[in-house]
């Protein structure tokens, strides 16, 4: 057995991988991080959700065989490091995990944890979906329109940035190289830091090619690269070029440019073919309010979709319910979106949707769909009876509050 110095169940099964195509067992070793913070109460719950709707859909033939991981703070105090080794390796060779929130070092090291996990493992499509349930409180009258899903770029833009401090002599040799070198004579070599975001072919082309997928297999229409090329032309500009480059050479036959759209087909797609659009970042951030419903699947490079999201998230109840998968090409690893609130750990008070809703994207990605449903349509009856965390209650009328724990057995009642 792998991993001496971790507890894992003896009648668990490792998930299989053949020619691309997983292959899971009725007991699969899904590895866990438990999280910082109010990761102690989030991912219990979670556990106590998709443990029950596993069993109920399957009639107990199926079950997860959970085997605890560590990062963060548990792993500094039982390992000595924030993200040791055996715990990537452990994700690799179970192919699929999820994680509760983790605390970002203070002084040096790993600049995000989050980061590194998805940077190490080659995670690099950063999958949000983001909807309404209904009941939830939103600051926008029709949150219903919002059905989106942003595929974001996990391994680069400026989560592989490289910066010099202003004032620094790296800094002050870059700006005198940009400007004796390049002819750049607009910047302040004495007072100005320097940042370089990469975004590169390759990597644009895979996300690219993930998020078309997907939409090709869950019947959407669209696909929008969101970027900023009108200033940033041969970072984010390519971006898009490569984008659309992608969809030509790969998908020929089931895609069509916007422009091709009204041009040549009358604005009707031929043959149900997926869109390719293009919007500018900050135009995208007002069509997200303004024109909810005409979008669909969103492609961005990292920094966009960090934004994006969380601006989608704000218009279906916020963070509490957002929440993602990080996806390789054999790895998966899904979380919350949210941070670790440390002044709300061990109350049993917190709101767990979020991370519950990772673990309906996991089940998903399991082929476990009747579990997934039977979670997402538990959080939905909960939600309609008006039985939530204190976050909601307070923005609700004649809502039930109830504990972390409590909305957990609230959801598995209702399934």
């Amino acid at each position: 057995m792998p991993f001496p110095d971790l507890s894992i169940p003896s009648d668990g099964q490792r998930i299989g991988l053949v020619d691309g195509t997983r292959i899971v067992p009725d007991r699969p070793f899904i590895p866990y991080i438990l999280g910082d913070g109010i990761g102690t109460d989030v991912t219990p719950a979670m556990r106590t959700m998709v443990d029950a709707a596993v069993t109920k859909a399957y009639d107990g033939s199926r079950s997860i065989a959970w085997v605890e991981v560590f990062a963060g703070e548990r792993a500094m105090d039982k390992r000595g490091e924030w993200l040791p080794a055996e715990t990537l390796e452990a994700f690799t060779y179970y192919r699929v995990g999820i994680k509760g929130p983790l605390t970002t070092p203070v002084g040096g090291g790993i600049r995000s944890l989050n980061v590194a996990i998805r940077q190490r493992l080659d995670l690099y499509t950063n999958v949000r979906p983001v909807y309404w349930i209904s009941g939830l409180p939103s600051p926008v009258r029709h949150p219903e329109h919002m059905d989106i899903v942003l595929f974001r770029e996990a391994t680069e833009d400026v989560y592989a940035g490289i910066e010099w401090q202003a004032g620094s002599q790296d800094a002050e040799k870059v700006l005198r190289f940009l400007r004796d070198e390049m002819g750049v004579d607009t910047l302040d070599v004495s007072g100005t830091g320097v940042g370089i975001k990469p975004i590169s072919e390759m990597k644009t082309k895979r996300l690219m090619r993930s998020a078309i997928e997907y939409a090709q297999a869950r019947g959407r229409k669209s696909v929008t690269l969101v970027h900023k090329g009108n200033i940033m032309k041969y970072t984010e500009g390519a971006f898009r070029d490569w984008g659309y480059e992608l969809a030509r050479d790969e998908f020929a036959d089931t895609t069509v440019s916007e422009e091709a759209l009204w041009k040549d087909h009358g604005g009707v797609a031929p043959n149900d073919a997926i869109v390719i659009k293009d919007r500018i970042a900050d135009n995208m951030l007002q069509q997200l309010l303004t024109r909810t419903a005409d979008y669909d699947v969103l492609a961005l490079p990292n920094l966009n979709g960090d934004y994006l999201s969380d601006a989608a998230a704000a218009q279906v109840g916020g963070l509490g319910v957002a929440h993602g998968a990080n996806i390789g090409d054999e790895v998966a690893v899904f979380e919350a979106v949210h941070g670790t609130a440390p002044k709300y750990a061990g109350q049993d008070k917190v709101n767990p949707m979020a991370l519950t809703l990772s673990g309906v994207m996991m089940l998903e990605y399991l082929g476990w769909d009747d579990a997934a449903t039977l979670v997402r349509n538990g959080i939905e009856a909960a939600v309609a009876d008006g039985v939530v965390t204190y976050d909601l209650a307070r923005q609700m009328d004649n809502a039930t509050e109830v504990s972390c724990s409590g909305f957990a057995q609230a959801v598995v009642d209702r399934m």
